[in-house]
């Protein structure tokens, strides 16, 4: 090979070698050693939290970090019925219904170090079997001690020494834009912290259903799905001050869909002692209904604004009836707590026990006054039946006359003998239609209910009525209604001026 031709090969060596090189380093054909890999920014996080920042971002870790051994898992087995197939009915005539266990479960509370554990009345209601699971995955089976449906709260108990039992704060100190944690046990999924603020505090949803509930809500935005019932609503403090209850869901999947809604953990301490004490609550009752107070109510009472809650009725032989409270009396405060909603109300004096005595500040004909009540047990009232006061009886034939008042958007008529007897009523006029979105229909004022009474004056006949309509323009009336089952209210009715 002569000289020409051996340069001519080395330097296609060459070249192929530098290409191939650069092709497999470009094509990533050439692995970097395990020490030479990078990932990542080699600098500082980007963001250096401040002090405070880094303060608040350890009060979650924290809070969560002492509360979450104190939260327990609880699986409970019940007994349901199923109701078979239709085609199944000629075979299983008697057999309509099939009994079955189902597994359900929820969340608790760790009260005591000996054991007692809070959580809800629909979590171990008719449970069969109550098994316990703790953070550190022992597991017990427990005790059911006491319920309180009315609350929606019960009280189990397991054998066990040295809990870690959690801090109960107070309730009362709670505030709407505070932050909260809770901490359960949601789709089975143990020990899970969501986060979120109080979104605001006294709701009644109306999901217990006894005339007797008591509902007085916390709602949060911090998410509660199912199984994170009996857990606990938790501050930044490390305190539980409430007991997660129930969520609002869209209905159809029972998911979360924003809100979730907890037991003030106040009231749920008064029924935890009572229930470990005695096996179940000795309420006391004030023995009234009551309603919240609006705008109109309020003018026609003569109350400047509307504050605290009507009596609406008197319960017979209850203690507000022998402490001189009336049906018609708005309640400003009890013990210096002023109460502006009826679950505020309720709530306080479903953390005493019968025989405790309360101060009641009432409005009444203009005026402040002061009552003392003796809270009764309820079985202790003489009826449950509402008292009513004495009227007058209507004399003679009662003329059918009907009068329309189209400034309120209602119509009257008098009514016969045979209709006050019906309603159980010695006077009234009857309402015989109301125009939708008209001043007596935002006030529910509904066909078919009596008016008894206007700025409390006895009413016979519609003129009587539009005597005291006519006396009261620009004015707001207070009208006792009676409903056909005997059910009374008080309502203010606004009356305007003749245009």
């Amino acid at each position: 090979m002569n000289r020409k031709n051996l340069l001519g090969t080395v330097s296609l060596i060459l070249i192929g070698i530098v290409f191939g090189a650069v092709l497999v380093s470009g094509f990533g054909w050439v692995r970097p050693s395990y020490a030479d890999v990078q990932i990542g920014a080699d600098k500082a996080p980007v963001v250096n939290l401040d002090p405070q920042a880094a303060a608040f971002n350890n009060a979650f870790i924290e809070a969560a970090e002492k509360v979450t051994p104190s939260i327990v898992q609880i699986t409970v087995v019940t007994t349901v019925k199923n109701k078979l197939p239709e085609e199944f009915h000629f075979f299983f005539p008697f057999k309509d219904d099939i009994p079955r266990e189902q597994q359900g479960g929820g969340s608790g509370i760790i009260i005591s170090e000996d054991g007692y554990i809070l959580t809800n009345n629909h979590v171990v209601e008719d449970a069969k079997q109550v098994t316990v699971t703790l953070h550190d995955k022992r597991e017990f089976e427990a005790e059911i001690v006491g319920t309180d449906p009315l609350t929606d709260l019960a009280v189990i108990k397991i054998d066990a020494k040295d809990l870690p039992a959690a801090y109960l704060g107070d309730s009362d100190n709670i505030k709407v834009g505070q932050w909260v944690m809770a901490i359960g046990n949601p789709l089975s999924l143990a020990s899970t912290v969501t986060a979120g603020i109080i979104s605001a505090k006294s709701r009644n949803i109306n999901i217990i259903r006894d005339q007797y509930a008591i509902e007085n809500f916390i709602q949060t935005d911090a998410a509660i799905n199912p199984g994170n019932s009996g857990g606990a609503l938790v501050d930044l403090n490390g305190a539980v001050i409430g007991v997660n209850s129930a969520i609002a869901t869209d209905g159809i999947t029972q998911r979360y869909i924003g809100y979730g809604f907890a037991i003030p953990i106040n009231l749920a301490k008064a029924v935890a002692r009572d229930l470990i004490a005695n096996g179940k609550v000795s309420r006391g009752y004030i023995g009234v209904q009551i309603s919240e107070l609006d705008a109109q109510t309020a003018k026609a009472i003569g109350l400047d604004e509307p504050k605290g809650v009507l009596i609406q009725d008197i319960v017979k032989g209850g203690a507000a009836e022998k402490a001189d409270i009336k049906q018609g009396d708005v309640i400003l405060k009890i013990d210096e707590k002023e109460v502006n909603v009826p679950s505020e109300l309720q709530s306080y004096v479903a953390s005493k026990r019968a025989g405790d005595e309360v101060k009641l500040t009432l409005y009444r004909d203009g005026k402040k006054i002061e009552r003392y009540v003796k809270l009764k047990a309820r079985d202790e009232d003489a009826s449950d039946n509402v008292k009513t006061s004495d009227k007058g009886k209507s004399k003679g034939k009662i003329d059918k006359k009907e009068i329309k008042f189209d400034n309120v958007g209602m119509t009257v008529r008098n009514m016969t003998e045979e209709e006050l007897k019906e309603y159980k009523v010695d006077n009234g006029v009857l309402v015989t239609e109301v125009k939708n979105f008209s001043k007596a229909y935002n006030q529910r004022i509904i066909k078919g209910v009596v008016i008894t009474e206007a700025d409390k004056k006895p009413v016979k006949t519609v003129s009587e009525l539009e005597e005291i309509f006519n006396d009261n323009k620009g004015k707001a009336v207070l009208l006792k209604l009676v409903d056909s089952q005997g059910n009374s209210r008080l309502v203010g009715l606004e009356i305007p001026e003749e245009e």
